[in-house]
């Protein structure tokens, strides 16, 4: 049985979450709250390490694995669903306010390539949008990460003046009329010796 504090936790998380979250169960809801209850007690994001914060139900380790995985890949339980009316809701804070994205990826395992828009606030970074492509590289196409912009987008408030960071890699002309047509003002790091040709043909 969990202990009343698990429970406290779990019920504050869920009245919280059903502000803003719609599931298309109820039962959905329950579990988001208690898995969200067990990242904050474990801070890990490893799924063993949540078990000892979970609901044991007369479990052992192995169902609870199962519960997990369920979960987890119910397609049902989806970011737009449960993440984005909670960023929407956190974001509204910056509404007309000057903020700071960065466009970024990183290589897992040497197989996949994870690409992120994150929100640059207070020394964090905050994930607004994010994709894992089976690529073991992490130089990506325009194609390959323009919808995690645009997803990013999405939950940006209105009248917010957005300023782009993104390291070597990104030097897309792509990425660059997106950003001007968004409006978006942009930073792009790139090599030394790279040639840029004006619209009248100087380079």
């Amino acid at each position: 049985m969990e202990t009343p504090h698990l429970y406290r936790l779990y019920r504050q998380l869920q009245d919280q979450l059903s502000q803003w979250v719609q599931p298309k169960d109820q039962r959905h809801l329950q579990g988001f709250a208690e898995i969200l209850g067990a990242i904050l007690q474990s801070g890990e994001a490893c799924l063993g390490r949540w078990i000892p914060y979970l609901s044991h139900r007369d479990c052992g380790a192995r169902a609870h694995m199962g519960r997990l995985s369920y979960f987890l890949h119910n397609p049902q339980i989806i970011a737009e669903r449960y993440c984005e009316p909670m960023l929407r809701h956190l974001l509204s804070a910056f509404a007309g306010e000057t903020i700071l994205l960065t466009l970024d990826t990183s290589v897992l395992w040497d197989q996949f390539c994870l690409i992120e828009v994150c929100l640059a606030w207070g020394g964090r970074s905050f994930t607004l949008a994010q994709v894992v492509l089976e690529h073991g590289s992490a130089m990506v196409g325009f194609k390959q990460y323009r919808p995690v912009l645009e997803r990013a987008q999405q939950v940006l408030p209105p009248g917010v003046q957005v300023t782009l960071l993104a390291d070597r890699g990104f030097e897309h002309r792509g990425l660059m009329r997106w950003l001007n047509k968004k409006q978006w003002n942009w930073a792009i790091r790139v090599k030394s010796d790279l040639l840029v040709t004006a619209t009248d043909g100087c380079t």
